[in-house]
């Protein structure tokens, strides 16, 4: 005799009493490495041995998959939600040929943060590769994002799921608009800022390029402000620089340009406007040499920083000669 549970969208059988330790075994995975969703509630791994499975129950299991020298001097390094960086550039783990691929990419762009997607673990093909396997979680900080969520629910469903299976509080926030511009709805994600600050989340907030959506967003407890450069994946560089500067120049939490990157001088610029650091992921991911690429984004960011510290000469609108006038032959 046999009960009929789903998981992963898929109907299977197990025998009456099995334990959610059970299932996890069956399956083959790894604990340590997944978050188990039952009925719509996550379930603490320290109970997944107490939990016998019921005729019904919908179970989601899900792990952290490929989504989307450091910058700088060493006394200019920049810290977010009390955790503090050395390189500024953030890259995704997207849209690459192989992890082998993204893995090479991250090692040469320097960085030391990259974000990570939520998804249900294949139950199917047991030896697909698996991220963790290729960009070490504990060489880099993993960033979970929410990826594909349209609306605030889905959001905090998916970080939730992914504190539980990592581990970890820092998460980026984005909660899209609709699918062609993939430009956030500021109403639900300053809605779920809020309710995932008050859950002990510290939030990196993917955001429109608006100094206003921005101080609500601080206001709300956002750990780092995230305008986007152009809409994601679009390479189109950064499209507004006057309100990206305004969003700095209020801000009292890290800035990072998000989305819209395309080539090195993109990096560049948006460092000199006074950003903490710029998140990227296709501008690589989609290069003809994303490893070359990477090591590109790298030095581009290391030069925008440093232009930005320096300060940049004033601009005139007459010529103003270089070398004096006075002793000519």
């Amino acid at each position: 005799m046999t009960i009929s549970i789903t998981v992963n969208g898929e109907p299977r059988r197990i025998i009456p009493g099995a334990s959610i330790a059970a299932l996890v075994a069956e399956l083959d995975l790894d604990p340590r490495t997944v978050a188990v969703e039952r009925n719509l509630e996550i379930v603490p791994k320290s109970a997944y041995a107490e939990i016998a499975l019921a005729d019904g129950d919908q179970l989601e299991i899900v792990h952290f998959v490929g989504g989307g020298s450091a910058g700088g001097s060493e006394d200019d390094s920049w810290e977010v939600a009390g955790r503090r960086f050395t390189s500024r550039l953030i890259v995704g783990t997207g849209k690459y040929k192989d992890y082998a691929v993204n893995a090479a990419a991250v090692e040469a762009s320097g960085a030391e943060i990259v974000t990570v997607a939520v998804r249900r673990v294949n139950l199917t093909d047991r030896s697909q590769p698996l991220l963790t396997d290729y960009v070490d979680p504990k060489r880099y900080t993993y960033l979970p994002n929410t990826a594909g969520c349209f609306t605030a629910e889905d959001a905090m469903r998916t970080l939730r799921l992914a504190r539980e299976a990592g581990g970890w509080n820092l998460v980026k926030l984005e909660v899209l608009g609709e699918a062609k511009t993939l430009y956030p709805d500021m109403e639900q994600t300053l809605r779920a800022t809020k309710e995932l600050v008050n859950d002990g989340f510290d939030v990196m907030v993917y955001c429109a390029d608006d100094p206003i959506a921005a101080k609500k967003l601080e206001d709300a407890g956002a750990a780092a402000i995230m305008p986007l450069g152009a809409p994601i994946g679009s390479g189109l560089g950064i499209q507004n620089p006057v309100m990206i500067r305004l969003i700095v120049e209020q801000a009292k939490v890290p800035v990072l340009v998000d989305a819209g990157v395309g080539s090195a001088s993109d990096a560049a610029v948006a460092m000199e406007l006074g950003c903490d650091g710029v998140l990227m992921n296709t501008a690589i991911a989609e290069a003809k040499d994303p490893v070359m690429m990477a090591r590109a984004m790298r030095h581009a960011v290391e030069a925008g920083r440093l232009s930005y510290r320096a300060g940049r000469m004033q601009r005139r609108l007459y010529a103003d000669p270089s070398s004096p006038l006075g002793g000519l032959i």
